[in-house]
């Protein structure tokens, strides 16, 4: 037999002043029960929310039921729904979570970093119940405004687009080797141009690694072929062209013309010899280099749109780099990129300056 779901009514003020009528005449709870449409079991737990002993002329006592009563506590009942907070008076942990939450953390990366680093509170409370808090207002100095995302996701739009032509069908994704995409070999890049203002100016060249998910964030005076090439060289002279074939082996860049030269970013001009390949993702598929629109999401919030990249300073865009390659991730169950990142060096028998000079 199939089974059958079971639907449940709340009794309304209506409702309880009929099962006033009907109890206090002397009917009988299994005929009120069936009168009214609800169980019995139903009908007596109303009935405890309303009794009320009433005392006669001749002074003798009799229970009844009272709609008044039961619908006041009734509502005091709805107003106090759900379990009690657990921050209860744990005043540091919340001064904690407010302090992180301003630095730029996300709840998750708060409860990796408090238990990475062994910290102690009163309160234990698991991600989803801390962003369940921030959104309800139980913190006084952040709310949803404070995080990434302010609490919700941008929904994607279905709109119809003409197709970019590629800069080099050559160079296609489609022809990036198997293991870039299993992320399972390190050095491999994605890599992409965030701009202060939409006119001519400073812009930032990103770089992420797939497996490490390690930031290299660079000032790039324009945003153009040349400079682009510019900024890899100086890469390239900064850690060495061999060091720079080890870490950089594939570069995964959109079909911006500032990446339109391949030809020179891949070579170098130092050795003469190739230093990396560079592909391109098809366009309109941003989710092909998703890993760096993710970071560049997060630098965002240290440098918002619209303001020029020349208000700051090489040291605050360091500090970023250094606060998104130091922070803890639920991928790497709460490790940073940045000890993923020194461990491949090593394996590579790569000095772990070179990755001071990088990051």
């Amino acid at each position: 037999m199939p089974r059958t779901t079971k639907h449940y009514r709340t009794m309304d003020r209506r409702m309880r002043d009929k099962l006033e009528a009907l109890y206090n005449a002397g009917i009988p709870v299994k005929r009120i029960a069936s009168e009214l449409g609800y169980s019995f079991q139903a009908i007596y737990h109303e009935l405890k929310r309303g009794y009320y002993i009433h005392r006669k002329s001749d002074w003798t006592e009799i229970r009844k039921y009272s709609a008044d009563k039961a619908q006041l506590r009734a509502e005091i009942s709805c107003t106090a729904k759900g379990a009690p907070l657990k921050l209860g008076n744990d005043r540091k942990f919340a001064a904690f979570v407010e302090d992180m939450v301003l630095k730029g953390y996300s709840p998750g990366a708060i409860l990796l970093y408090i238990k990475d680093h062994k910290l102690t509170f009163q309160t234990k409370v698991c991600r989803g119940t801390l962003y369940n808090y921030i959104s309800k207002g139980v913190f006084l100095r952040i709310s949803n405004k404070n995080l990434l995302h302010q609490g919700k996701r941008k929904q994607r739009k279905e709109t119809e687009t003409v197709a970019k032509k590629l800069v080099n069908p050559k160079h296609s994704i489609e022809n990036r080797p198997s293991e870039v995409a299993l992320r399972t070999v390190f050095g491999h890049w994605e890599g992409d141009s965030v701009l202060g203002t939409n006119k001519k100016g400073e812009t930032l060249l990103t770089l992420t690694e797939r497996l490490t998910r390690c930031e290299l964030i660079m000032k790039s005076p324009g945003k153009t072929a040349e400079d682009t090439v510019r900024m890899f060289n100086r890469l390239e002279r900064r850690i060495g062209s061999v060091n720079f074939r080890k870490i950089f082996r594939s570069i995964t860049f959109d079909n911006g013309t500032e990446f339109s030269n391949y030809r020179g970013i891949e070579l170098s001009p130092y050795t003469g010899k190739q230093r990396t390949t560079v592909y391109y993702c098809h366009p309109y598929c941003s989710s092909e280099r998703g890993s760096n629109e993710n970071q560049n999401g997060f630098i965002r919030r240290f440098i918002p749109k619209g303001i020029p990249i020349s208000n700051f300073s090489q040291d605050y865009i360091l500090e970023v780099q250094r606060f998104i390659n130091n922070y803890p991730r639920g991928i790497f169950a709460g490790e940073c990129s940045s000890a993923r990142f020194s461990r491949e060096l090593q394996k590579l028998n790569i000095n772990l300056t070179v990755f001071q000079k990088i990051s």
